[in-house]
């Protein structure tokens, strides 16, 4: 059965017991402790903590989720994938133990004829938590498992929280019995790789108190209302039901594995046993490829590009390993171009957005493995260079930090370095690496844990939002001034009955016209006038839970009640100067996508009054010439006055008018699509102007990179668009008249100043380097013997620069000879900085004589430092009056010496 069916009867069973099927959230989720959605039940987390009330009491889903955290362990065992998909069956209040067992067992051994898995019953293994004895009971009661295929474990295995005070509850695993081809007899406390996890039951029926993530925690007492939160692993039930060893061999993984094995003629299993602790390191690698490739076609699809931290590094790490894995197995070419596209077609039987945005997909993923190809041939020089010095020093291993530097620093990974270094006859010091490695993660950890405060002070938003009984309407479409009334007051962290002049509060009306921010527009600002004569200055306006406008605020004048009746009205000037950037948003986003390609799809945006930021995909900087195109066809449809409309509709209908969606945003049912004309179109909850020609003027300042493959551009909007022409067009009249030009003259003007200003500076620099070299000849003759060694000093004073004391240095030392050592050491100062220049002949060097530790010596005296080759090196410092005392110590040590 394909992974794909296996999905397909998933939904359609839970379905049909008055589930609402719920579509996977993107990776990408709006949650501060997580990097990427881990779990099937991420996006009901607010319905299980209590701050969103479910708008159903029954739900499934099979949700994309990707865990890294044990990222060093895949392709070692048959449990482990970076990317998989979870089904889930969740319950709200509604069915309890006993649904969710009998539902279970009814869909796994029901024949595949019927729509069900067709597992056979004597194979099938329950696990419960060791005190649930109502839970035991009802496992032998509904499915007839017997007694002893029902195993007690303890908190660790069978009781299951967040990590943090909050829901808890006992859980009960089904297990799959492979046969003992696959490992020890004995149930899943003694074998869990021939005894395969198939479906987590959570029982959510208790509170939990401060503590470990695992067991060392109290619980605190029971839920008012019991939920339900299952999970059954997509990849693990197609491993049973495709009879295949692993989950690296179900079909959306496999084809992978078997592209790679032909590019680099290996045979996939040809040394390895059925249970994964028997695998040959090939296959493991191959293994590795294939996960990696997947996880990260599924991952760049939801919008995540390759960086240095975070998510992008995330990504960067695992198609890097990838394409090291497809290095130690032999293949050196570009890797990816070959894999990817497999993976692609597998995929897109569940995900078939995967094929329309492949373009994109694979231009990121191929970038990125350019630049580790360039990563490799930088590091390897720069390993060669460290174990050439340890050489020259008569040492053989190299540190801890120079291994962890390499891998930190240039991305060059650890076991590259062990093996480039044994060939060479280098040891690394690995535990000092792994010491480092460690430390990393533990500070990464205490980040991760800091940040789960996320959650932890919403609880007087929810009350105010429970008293509220509903979502707060938003009138802000339509109207700047609203009557309302004052549903909640915050001061502190804390709901308060009222607030006087000064208070800063936290201010909630029933109906708001203010914009709280989000999607990348800032929020409104302006005042609410209460009933009772006070007037509250807006400030921010945001929405720390779902429905929950909060206006941040200071009481100007008067006392503010709960429950009083209030006027709220929008700054109206700050509203339609974001409101026109917004637009402006949509329509540099639409012509960027009709100049650079369906690729350049939008990575982030900010839409302040006047102004606005774009951020958009795209692998190298878009030249001054597009960019002029750019913001042509922007302001050209603005002279077109086309209509800007908003309608609400389903994510089908949606999709199928062409609607822009963004990566990482959430979506209800039904959507609300911006339309320009009919010329552009996206998914947007923002308020924008009713014509294109109230934007007046849209001006694009330039475009950068902020990061690998993100490029980002920055403009202006009407007045502040016109403001900006006026001053440009302000300094263009100066220059003309000083110039002497007309505007169309001056660019050439001006590059003809720089080439006279040019040719000037060649010859002053001409002029000077002649007036160095004049006073070569009597700085040799005037040599002096220090022992065995001719020296010359010279100090050139104030105003001779570095390049010029480094020629005439260089000059002396050739008219030396090479009979005889010599050394030339040299001073001077520009700016009031002195500079010290040693240079040595080969007979000085052969004598042990180096200008390195000279120019150290010397630069010693000046206050400052210095460093460079055996034939010649440069210093410098802070004290000008001892240039003199530095070419003496220079001499005397030649004397010591000597």
């Amino acid at each position: 059965m394909e992974t794909a069916e296996i999905r397909r009867r998933w939904l359609r069973f839970f379905e049909s017991k008055g589930h609402t099927v719920v579509p996977s959230a993107p990776l990408l989720y709006d949650d501060p402790t997580l990097l990427f959605v881990n779990a099937g039940m991420v996006p009901f987390k607010p319905y299980f903590l209590g701050h969103e009330t479910p708008p159903f009491a029954r739900a499934t889903s099979v949700q994309k989720c990707v865990r890294t955290g044990d990222i060093e362990e895949v392709g070692k065992t048959s449990r482990h994938l970076t990317f998989f998909q979870m089904n889930g069956n969740f319950s709200f209040g509604d069915y309890f133990k006993k649904g969710a067992i009998k539902m279970a067992w009814e869909l796994l051994t029901t024949p595949q004829a019927d729509g069900g898995y067709g597992l056979e019953p004597d194979r099938l293994w329950a696990t419960v938590y060791e005190d649930d004895d109502e839970d035991a009971a009802l496992w032998v009661k509904h499915t007839g498992v017997p007694p002893e295929r029902v195993v007690r474990r303890g908190m660790k295995d069978n009781f299951w929280s967040m990590g943090v005070p909050g829901p808890c509850g006992p859980c009960s695993e089904i297990y799959y019995d492979r046969g003992p081809e696959y490992g020890l007899e004995g149930g899943p406390a003694v074998d869990e790789d021939r005894y395969l996890e198939v479906w987590n039951l959570v029982f959510m029926q208790n509170i939990r108190g401060e503590g470990g993530a695992k067991e060392d925690y109290e619980i605190l007492g029971e839920l008012p209302a019991k939920n339900v939160d299952t999970g059954m692993g997509l990849e693990r039930m197609a491993t049973i039901l495709q009879g295949v060893d692993n989950l690296y061999e179900i079909d959306e993984v496999y084809p992978v594995i078997d592209a790679a094995a032909e590019l680099t003629g290996k045979v996939y299993g040809a040394h390895s046993g059925h249970a994964a602790t028997q695998s040959h390191p090939d296959d493991v690698r191959l293994r590795v490829v294939a996960d990696h490739v997947r996880s990260s076609l599924m991952l760049i699809g939801d919008g995540v590009v390759p960086g240095n931290e975070g998510r992008g590094y995330v990504l960067r790490r695992m198609l890097r390993r990838a394409v090291r894995s497809m290095r130690l197995l032999g293949f050196e070419a570009p890797a990816l171009p070959h894999l990817l596209p497999v993976s692609m077609e597998r995929m897109c039987r569940s995900y078939p957005q995967l094929r329309t945005d492949f373009a994109r997909i694979s231009q990121i993923a191929y970038a990125e493995e350019e630049a580790f190809r360039r990563t490799l041939a930088a590091g390897t020089t720069i390993l060669d260079g460290a174990v050439a010095r340890l050489g020259s020093q008569g040492e053989r291993v190299l540190s801890g930090e120079s291994a962890f530097a390499l891998h930190d620093t240039y991305g060059f990974p650890i076991d590259l370095t062990l093996e480039m270094a044994a060939e060479q006859g280098v040891v690394v010091d690995e535990a000092g690496f792994r010491r480092l490695m460690q430390e990393q993660r533990d500070r990464a950890k205490a980040d991760a844990r800091a940040k789960k405060t996320g959650h932890g002070d919403t609880g007087a938003y929810r009350e105010v939002a429970d008293s509220l009984g509903r979502a707060v309407e938003f009138t802000g479409y339509d109207e700047v001034v609203s009557e309302a009334r004052v549903a909640g007051l915050i001061r502190g962290g804390e709901s308060v009955g009222s607030a006087r002049a000064g208070d800063e509060v936290e201010l909630v009306l029933d109906r708001t016209p203010f914009y709280a921010e989000g999607g990348g527009q800032l929020a409104d600002g302006g005042q609410i006038r209460l009933a009772g004569g006070a007037i509250v200055q807006v400030r921010d306006v945001q929405s720390p839970i779902t429905g929950l406008s909060v206006h941040r605020a200071v009481v100007v004048d008067g006392e503010v009640t709960l429950g009083e009746g209030a006027e709220a009205l929008v700054d109206i000037e700050r509203r339609r100067s974001i409101s026109r950037a917004h637009t402006a948003t949509h329509m540099v986003h639409k012509a960027i996508r009709e100049a650079l390609g369906e690729t350049a799809t939008q990575a982030g945006s900010e839409n302040a009054p006047g102004r606005f930021r774009f951020d958009f995909n795209a692998q190298a900087a878009v030249p001054l010439s597009q960019l002029r195109d750019i913001e042509a066809r922007v302001n050209a449809v603005l002279l077109e006055d086309l209509p800007v409309a908003a309608d609400v509709m389903s994510q089908q209908e949606a999709h199928d008018v062409g609607a822009m969606a963004l990566f990482g945003e959430k979506y209800g049912d039904r959507v609300r699509v911006v339309s320009v004309g009919d010329w552009a179109r996206e998914l947007c909850g923002g308020t924008h102007t009713q014509r294109t020609s109230q934007l007046g003027i849209v001006k694009l300042l330039g475009e950068a990179s902020i990061g690998s493959g993100v490029r980002r551009v920055e403009a202006l909007v009407g007045a502040d668009a016109y403001a900006f022409l006026a001053r440009e067009h302000a300094i263009v009249g100066q220059l003309t008249d000083v110039l002497k030009g007309r505007p169309e003259e001056l660019p050439e003007r001006v590059d003809g100043i720089l080439t006279r200003l040019k040719e000037a500076e060649r010859e002053i620099a001409a002029v000077r380097q002649a007036q160095a070299l004049a006073v070569a000849p009597g700085l040799v003759s005037g040599a002096r013997d220090i022992g065995p060694v001719r020296l010359v000093t010279h100090d050139a004073g104030e105003g001779v620069g570095a390049d010029d004391l480094r020629t005439l240095v260089l000059d002396v030392r050739a008219r030396l000879g090479a009979e005889r050592a010599a050394v030339v050491a040299m001073t001077a100062a520009t700016s009031g900085k002195p500079v010290v220049i040693v240079a040595t002949n080969e007979a000085a060097r052969g004598a042990g004589v180096t200008a390195g530790a000279l120019v150290r010596l010397a630069a010693r005296v000046l206050g400052g430092g210095g460093g460079g080759k055996d034939d010649l090196a440069q210093g410098g410092g802070t004290d000008v009056a001892a240039m003199g005392a530095a070419l003496g110590a220079v001499e005397e040590h030649l004397r010591a010496q000597g």
